[in-house]
């Protein structure tokens, strides 16, 4: 299992508080050999390190002894330590305290956005605080510089760096980043019996073990490329996240699991899938339905039907195959409506921006 999700929002959100807005950031980790993969200058063996203004501290049992801030954010439901939260009661002024939830399309969502709830026994009160879509949540992760960036992105230079040709005027290029799924070896398979060819770019990760049986191996690392018939895979070193933004402007479409990479995907305005974490009782796909119904408005009948259709076999792990050819008809469609989408989540601001605001409205 990994959880680079989890620790890339965190990085994310940590790195721009500190360098967009001028605050004095400690970040506690208690998996720092996912972190290192994501943000490689993080060293794994220290208890406390400065990078890119951020105090990264490793989360250990018994928790150390150390004052609170005048905010505290608590991501992902984490369960902040007893002797902590004790520290934070007795804190005069009481710090700002924050659940930062999930990011969900639900509509239950704008209800719960920015609640209290009152610690049960000290006097202490946390707000859930809730990423979304509009204006009525806190909006998505985005870095200042991130129009700026892509400005200067030059995809010849990136096909470059990997030693790959320019794609062909028939050629689809693709990024797969995703959980393991029946449905990716039936989708390899399909295109390698394709028309067209496609080349496929992976990143290190959860997703090998279901590609390589398709070329005959076990095995499969870094630098690999594998040609089969229309199929070329192409396996990267995992991508930190500045470079993985380059990987899904660079591609035609992009395969993006968990939350922050889902994120950069609606950034990058290009199609993409969303390959939602599984939960109990299959309660991730109603949550995958409560997007596609703020996702598809916009979207020609047959274009909506075919986002549908696919995401929903590639959530299920089956029929991916089956509702590939029309959801490939889609990719024009889609690549225009991500445009139009990634426009209108610029409308409910900035995540981090938000938060501050947030922030000085309970301080002030």
């Amino acid at each position: 299992m990994d959880n680079f999700g989890d620790v890339g929002v965190c990085w994310r959100l940590a790195r721009q508080l500190a360098a967009e807005h001028g605050i004095a950031v400690r970040l506690w980790i208690d998996d720092l050999k996912s972190a290192c993969r994501l943000v490689p200058s993080v060293l794994p063996g220290l208890d406390v390190q400065q990078v890119e203004g951020v105090e990264i501290r490793q989360w250990t049992a018994p928790f150390p002894d150390v004052e609170p801030g005048a905010v505290v954010i608590a991501a992902f439901a984490c369960s902040l330590p007893d002797d902590f939260v004790e520290a934070m009661a007795r804190r005069d002024p009481k710090p700002v305290w924050i659940n930062l939830e999930y990011l969900s399309a639900e509509d239950w969502v704008a209800g719960c956005h920015r609640l209290p709830s009152p610690h049960p026994r000290l006097p202490l009160r946390q707000h859930f605080f809730f990423p979304g879509l509009d204006r009525q949540t806190g909006g998505l992760l985005r870095e200042a510089d991130y129009d700026a960036r892509r400005m200067l992105f030059s995809p010849a230079a990136f096909w470059k760096a990997l030693d790959l040709p320019l794609p062909r005027p028939d050629e689809l290029r693709v990024s797969l980043f995703c959980y393991e799924t029946p449905a990716l070896g039936e989708l390899l398979e399909l295109w390698r019996q394709g028309p067209m060819p496609v080349t496929c770019l992976v990143p290190e990760g959860r997703a090998l073990p279901c590609v390589a049986p398709i070329f005959g191996l076990t095995d499969l690392r870094a630098g690999d490329r594998l040609v089969r018939d229309a199929l070329t895979v192409q396996i990267l070193p995992f991508v930190a996240q500045p470079r993985y933004d380059e990987l899904l402007w660079a591609c035609d479409l992009n395969f993006v699991r968990g939350e922050d990479s889902f994120v950069r995907a609606q950034w990058a305005a290009h199609p993409f899938v969303w390959h939602i974490y599984v939960q109990d009782e299959d309660a991730h796909l109603e949550k995958l339905d409560a997007f596609l119904a703020r996702y598809r408005p916009g979207l020609e009948p047959a274009a909506a039907e075919a986002v549908t259709a696919f995401w929903q076999a590639w959530n299920r792990g089956q029929g991916a195959a089956a509702a590939w050819s029309a959801f490939r008809q889609a990719l024009p469609a889609l690549a225009a409506h991500g445009e139009a989408w990634s426009a209108g989540l610029r409308e409910a601001g900035e995540l981090a921006q938000n938060l501050v605001q947030f922030f000085k409205d309970e301080i002030e």
